[in-house]
């Protein structure tokens, strides 16, 4: 025999799944931003990068096909991948703002949020050496990301 307190939880977890207007995303939401994200680094991220190293500001060039490890996928392509589950989780942040505000926010977190993980997760997996062209470079780049997703996100709200 179940308690009345077990029951209770067991109606509330029944309600929360029930109730879909409680989800933080609907799943075609979240389709939405993953696509804002992916587009976002193709266009915004990589595009600045290549004006950037035309004008010789940076070595490297854009759109790097070069096969990544484990799988071997273009690392263009699997930077839009990670670009595409940061635009998630950079969409839930700043979706509800309006105005000035929602822009800031994207440039803002969209410069930080993917920076600090890159500084100091991925660089040290990978071994490489932070610098301050690293440090500015990357705030530069992931922060015109950030405002393409916003950008995406809003034409996409349009269409929808």
């Amino acid at each position: 025999m179940h308690s009345q307190q077990t029951l209770g939880w067991a109606y509330c977890v029944r309600d929360a799944m029930a109730d879909r207007s409680r989800l933080v995303f609907k799943p075609k939401t979240l389709l939405l931003a993953f696509i804002a994200g992916f587009i976002a680094t193709l266009v915004f991220h990589q595009g600045l990068l290549q004006l950037l190293h035309l004008a010789g500001t940076v070595p490297v060039a854009a759109w790097n096909m070069d096969p990544a490890p484990p799988l071997g996928v273009p690392k263009v392509i699997s930077l839009a991948f990670w670009g595409g589950l940061w635009g998630i989780a950079l969409w839930a942040l700043i979706r509800k703002r309006n105005g000035l505000a929602h822009w800031l926010l994207a440039i803002v977190l969209g410069a930080l949020l993917p920076s600090l993980v890159a500084w100091f997760v991925v660089f040290p997996i990978k071994g490489i050496a932070l610098s301050s062209s690293l440090v500015v470079g990357a705030l530069i780049l992931n922060g015109a990301w950030g405002l393409g997703v916003a950008l995406c996100m809003r034409l996409f709200e349009k269409r929808a």
